[in-house]
């Protein structure tokens, strides 16, 4: 009996190599990417006119949007430059430009120098009629107690100022002791302003009389004593809450009135109670300028 013929053995396979350089065809394609990339970005920086229209339509109809989805103002660069206010307006980028391109960039903004200011504005008006409106509230419950003379009330760019200025109110010469009338007034005064959300400062003055305070070292002292006094009577009795408070102390440096004038002296040492606007602070240097604006100007009540 004939042996089967033997099997021939397949000849081995070749083996395949790992091919460590594929890794190049990705970075390659990365970094055409970021090629093409800061071409367009340098192509918008020139700010040209023409090459950002140009763009602007190549990448609408690229998406397959219409070209007026991305109309608007006549480029996005000029609404940037425009919030970097006059200054660039004599940065040296802007001398570099063309004509034709710093006429667009000066309207653009001019334009929004005028918006910005209008808002600030508008900011001021809204927080000098909300000041207003406390200030009628404090007058409505000071005339219901019989105490209207005893203050005036005045919003200017500090804010709305309440002056205790009657001699039966504060303080005796040399003392920081409310007096009995004066603890009246700070009391009604207080059961309205604890309502209020804005911050309060009081602040504290003496007279113009060239004498050192008999019981303080000097007039800083015993108008700081006097703020101190009336802040600590809003808290402790009043109930406003004490991170809405401050003081401030002027001593003899802010007469309310003409220190010449006869019987400046009790206008004079004072305290002020300042409630401080909730505006910025470009808008409320603005509120003077919306008061004078009102019929009749500014003007003070009390």
């Amino acid at each position: 009996m004939a042996a089967p013929p033997r099997r021939r053995k397949k000849p081995p396979e070749p083996e395949e190599h790992d091919n460590h350089e594929r890794w190049l065809v990705t970075y390659a394609d990365m970094l055409t990417l970021l090629m093409v990339l800061f071409i367009v970005m340098f192509a918008m920086s020139q700010v040209d006119e023409a090459k950002y229209n140009a763009l602007k339509s190549g990448l609408a109809e690229g998406f397959g949007a219409e070209s007026s989805i991305m109309t608007g103002s006549t480029s996005v660069l000029q609404d940037n430059l425009a919030e970097k206010g006059p200054d660039y307006l004599s940065s040296q980028a802007f001398q570099a430009m063309p004509a034709d391109q710093q006429q667009l960039v000066q309207a653009a903004v001019t334009a929004e120098e005028r918006r910005r200011l209008q808002a600030q504005y508008a900011e001021a008006a809204a927080e000098a009629e909300r000041l207003e409106a406390v200030r009628d509230r404090l007058m409505r419950a000071l005339r219901a107690a019989g105490l209207a003379k005893d203050v005036q009330a005045s919003i200017d760019d500090r804010g709305l100022v309440v002056s205790l200025v009657s001699r039966h109110v504060v303080f005796e010469p040399n003392i920081a002791q409310l007096s009995g009338r004066g603890e009246r007034v700070v009391d009604t005064l207080s059961a309205v302003l604890r309502d209020v959300p804005n911050a309060l400062r009081i602040d504290g003055h003496t007279n113009q009389e060239p004498v050192k305070p008999r019981f303080f070292a000097t007039d800083w002292d015993l108008s700081a004593a006097r703020a101190v006094t009336v802040l600590r009577r809003f808290n402790e009795l009043g109930g406003v809450p004490k991170k809405r408070l401050s003081l401030s102390a002027f001593g003899h440096e802010r007469p309310l009135i003409d220190p010449d004038t006869p019987g400046s002296q009790e206008i004079n040492k004072r305290v002020d109670i300042v409630v401080l606007p909730q505006t910025s602070f470009e808008a409320t240097q603005l509120i003077d300028d919306v008061m004078d604006a009102r019929p009749g100007g500014q003007g003070a009540e009390g």
